[in-house]
């Protein structure tokens, strides 16, 4: 596993722990914590240590990182209880809503979702 960061990325600082998170859970590749301006009832966001962009970025670099990211991600859904209904999101570019670059699967859950409504 390759460990690269970005120093004025804040998932790095949040990996890192020098930006304090509610941690649910966490592998060696990869760690989920709450987000700090929830969608819905469960969300979640799965990041993988490594600092990569985007998620296309992050399959390009390494499948073992991205494969764990996803993994976790069910895990998160499993542990809060959303496993049978939730989502996982993932926005590339600023067009899509993805503000910190740092690849990340949002992981909602606890509401009822309509296939015309992402959100």
């Amino acid at each position: 596993m390759t460990s690269q960061t970005s120093s004025d990325c804040l998932f790095c600082k949040i990996v890192a722990g020098e930006i304090p998170s509610d941690r649910v859970a966490e592998t060696e590749r990869s760690i989920a914590f709450r987000d700090i301006s929830p969608t819905a009832p469960v969300h979640v966001l799965v990041v993988p240590r490594r600092h990569e962009p985007t998620v296309g970025a992050l399959a390009a670099a390494s499948a073992d990182d991205l494969a764990d990211v996803f993994r976790l991600a069910a895990q998160v859904a499993e542990l809060e209880g959303v496993a049978g209904a939730h989502r996982m999101i993932v926005n590339t570019g600023p067009g899509a809503g993805q503000t910190v670059f740092h690849a990340h699967v949002h992981v909602l859950g606890g509401a009822t979702f309509t296939e015309g409504r992402m959100v």
